[in-house]
């Protein structure tokens, strides 16, 4: 196919902060996993589907759970409010637990 360009696991994204590998980084409606350390305004490769564990709000989330990216506290919670729906939790995580399992829908 002439106009194929990849299969859009990872994608490159302009940081809109600093970030650290592993941390989400979102980009309008574009959510992904940096996979590397990258400054404010550099290129960085963002993985947007597979499961990972990805540092939780307070509360605990049960299995199958949609899942929502706070970009404010930079955290998985399942409150919707403006946040953006990233994917189901794949594990339950309990209150106490600092991070849950996700599965990354990298959907739009």
């Amino acid at each position: 196919m002439k106009n194929w360009i990849q299969s859009g696991d990872t994608v490159s994204v302009v940081a809109p902060a600093d970030v650290a590998s592993g941390n989400g980084v979102i980009v309008g409606s574009l959510f992904g996993l940096a996979v590397s350390d990258a400054v404010s305004g550099d290129d960085v490769e963002i993985v947007t589907v597979g499961v990972a564990d990805i540092t939780k709000a307070a509360g605990a989330i049960t299995q199958g759970a949609k899942v929502y990216w706070d970009n404010t506290a930079k955290n998985v919670t399942t409150t919707v409010g403006t946040n953006t729906l990233i994917g189901c939790a794949v594990m339950a995580a309990a209150n106490g637990d600092a991070t849950v399992r996700v599965r990354l829908n990298g959907v739009v």
